[in-house]
């Protein structure tokens, strides 16, 4: 591929952004972040904070959000994108269907399984293992945990918190800025700005 690419974010999350980054040949010409982070496991150049992309020196150049918060990243997506294009990383260990449908700066992890006719936003976290089954929808910013299945005809809103292990029952919609708990099991439908644990899950608030 061997495109250029600046990554925002310099910790856990980025770590696993880069190494897909890296597997698919991009050229990470280094990061930006609030500060210059002591550790640099990958030894990228720190280019400064992101208002350096506001001065559009890197316009040629693609980005990629690698901060877990969905509500920063639905923030720094926003403000750049009329002025870069967002890759999106794929791990090549990734299944994507070929009638899926997958936004700018999302990111795929290893081992994630897309089927057919389901469509992803923008700037989407899919995590390690998750699967999202056939014909569901997944709001922009919206993060499935590892592990995470969503059966057929899921629908979940933007800037949502899917947690690790997590079983979302076919056919059921969450809303957006929903916390889902991790080993949760959604049977029912659940409403905007609400946190569910448990098996069944139920509402905590």
């Amino acid at each position: 591929m061997n495109k250029d690419l600046i990554i925002i974010g310099y910790s856990g999350h980025a770590y696993v952004a880069i190494d897909i980054a890296l597997a698919l040949s991009f050229n990470i010409i280094g990061y930006v972040d609030t500060n210059e982070k002591k550790l640099n496991p990958y030894n990228l150049k720190y280019l400064g904070t992101d208002e350096i992309l506001l001065q559009n020196q890197y316009s040629d150049t693609e980005l990629f959000i690698a901060i877990g918060d969905n509500h920063i990243r639905s923030k720094i997506f926003q403000r750049l994108t009329e002025n870069y294009p967002f890759a999106s990383l794929f791990h090549p260990r990734s299944v994507q269907a070929s009638l899926s449908k997958i936004g700018e700066g999302t990111m795929i992890a290893s081992s994630a399984v897309i089927n057919p006719l389901v469509d992803i936003g923008n700037g989407c976290i899919i995590n390690t293992g998750a699967i999202i089954e056939h014909e569901c929808k997944v709001g922009h910013y919206t993060h499935v945990g590892p592990g995470a299945v969503l059966a057929g005809n899921v629908t979940i809103g933007e800037s949502t918190f899917v947690g690790a292990n997590s079983v979302t029952k076919q056919g059921v919609t969450i809303g957006s800025n929903v916390t889902i708990g991790a080993g949760a099991v959604v049977i029912n439908d659940v409403p905007h700005n609400s946190v569910v644990v448990g098996n069944p899950a139920r509402i905590l608030k």
